[in-house]
């Protein structure tokens, strides 16, 4: 019997792509093990940043309201586990592995990418489970990203930005068409910023969808008047967690049975945004000792990110300096992350990433501008993690960010 492990490897064997978007290979096997239509009340979150916190959010108030909740996210951080959990926890391995294997016998010789094979087992989780609720986010785009074989009730689109542009698109009209491609016609549509580009409203337009967005259909700090503070940090996460709460009390809309468990109340709204958890993403982990620095994790890997990131550590100072530890993937803009960010760190650890993706230390200084100063060059995040904490002392912090390749490998050496 295959392992999780054999899964995994099994899986990255059978597509030449890392990533071949389109529909209709993943939508046939979904279609023999009987997940079409999906009958999950669900809301699908696209964007190019906030999607993580924007799902974490409607997790934590599915879960607040009582309801049973599948989550599917991606990429992780540490463990395969993580993209697909049940009520916030990751399922066990030997639920994957169920998955997997009735996925393999229904694909016949139809090949699927990494991301297929996973899309597909979660949703298969989730109706084997007794799922109420379905929270997806988005992959890569959204016209032609697997997650988008279904018909969510509610779709978010969190922000559109310029990353992955090979694949969607050199502009932002042109990737503003692609994530739009979650929307369906007459289905409620939650955008996350008023920024947009035209092609989203086009998108809305031609649907007919019943869209809000701060500032016309609901603002920031109305929905979260008389409400806690939400538990995921950064000046960001006010509107994630507004534009998230918007779209769950739109599900329940078109759902009214969900809402039988526990009314829409303050108390119901404030116990989601208190319970929220999402690593990675501002996550700040105290000192260990008096005399050591505190770590602030974060996986900012755009222009975008990297902008919310600097804002996110000069609303927060510390008393001594900032060092970053960091690593970022060959096909992302370097140069403007560190332009960005170069104002807020004081100091760079630069580190090699591994994989066809990955760059070594050196090559990243040299995609680096001048501004950041770098003080060491590290073979790996681990190696990076001890040479900044052997710089800093008490007072001081270390940030780690760049990539989920990053970040991870972090977590692991904190022994979190």
């Amino acid at each position: 019997m295959r392992t999780l492990a054999d899964w995994l490897a099994h899986q990255q064997a059978q597509h030449p792509l890392n990533i071949d978007l389109g529909l209709d290979r993943v939508g046939a096997v979904a279609q023999r093990l009987g997940l079409l239509p999906y009958a999950l009340p669900s809301v699908i979150v696209g964007g190019t940043n906030g999607k993580g916190s924007t799902t974490a959010f409607l997790t934590a108030f599915a879960r607040a309201a009582g309801l049973r909740v599948g989550t599917y996210t991606s990429p992780h951080l540490q463990r395969y586990n993580e993209r697909v959990a049940l009520d916030g926890e990751p399922v066990d391995d030997d639920t994957l592995v169920a998955a997997f294997e009735a996925i393999e016998a229904a694909r016949g010789d139809t090949p699927l990418t990494f991301f297929e094979y996973g899309t597909l087992a979660a949703l298969w989780v989730f109706r084997a489970r007794g799922v109420e609720v379905a929270v997806l986010e988005v992959g890569l785009g959204g016209r032609l990203d697997a997650t988008n074989l279904v018909d969510a009730d509610v779709a978010v689109l969190c922000s559109v930005g310029l990353d992955h542009t090979e694949w969607l698109g050199p502009t932002r009209e042109h990737i503003g068409r692609e994530k739009s491609g979650i929307f369906r016609a007459g289905h409620p549509v939650v955008l996350g910023s008023a920024d947009m580009p035209q092609s989203v409203h086009a998108r809305i337009a031609e649907l007919g969808c019943e869209a809000v967005w701060p500032g016309r259909g609901y603002e920031v700090e109305s929905v979260l008047a008389g409400l806690p503070e939400p538990a995921l940090q950064g000046p960001i996460q006010r509107g994630n967690a507004a534009a998230a709460l918007t779209a769950f009390r739109a599900l329940v809309r078109r759902h009214p049975a969900l809402a039988q468990r526990r009314a829409l109340d303050e108390a119901w709204a404030g116990e989601g945004l208190r319970s929220a958890r999402l690593r990675g993403r501002f996550q700040r982990i105290p000192a260990a000792s008096a005399e050591g620095p505190e770590w602030i994790l974060d996986v900012a890997h755009n222009e975008d990110s990297a902008r919310t990131l600097a804002q996110s550590l000069a609303a927060a100072p510390c008393d001594g300096r900032t060092r970053a530890v960091v690593g970022i993937l060959a096909d992302k803009d370097a140069e403007t992350i560190g332009r960005v960010l170069a104002d807020q760190i004081d100091e760079w650890v630069l580190c090699g990433l591994p994989g066809e993706r990955g760059v070594d230390a050196e090559a990243l200084r040299q995609r680096l501008p001048p501004s950041c100063r770098s003080v060491a060059l590290a073979p790996d995040i681990a190696h990076g993690c001890a040479t900044a904490l052997a710089l800093s002392g008490r007072g001081d912090r270390i940030v780690v960010f760049g990539s989920f390749h990053a970040v991870g490998p972090a977590l692991d050496w904190l022994g979190l």
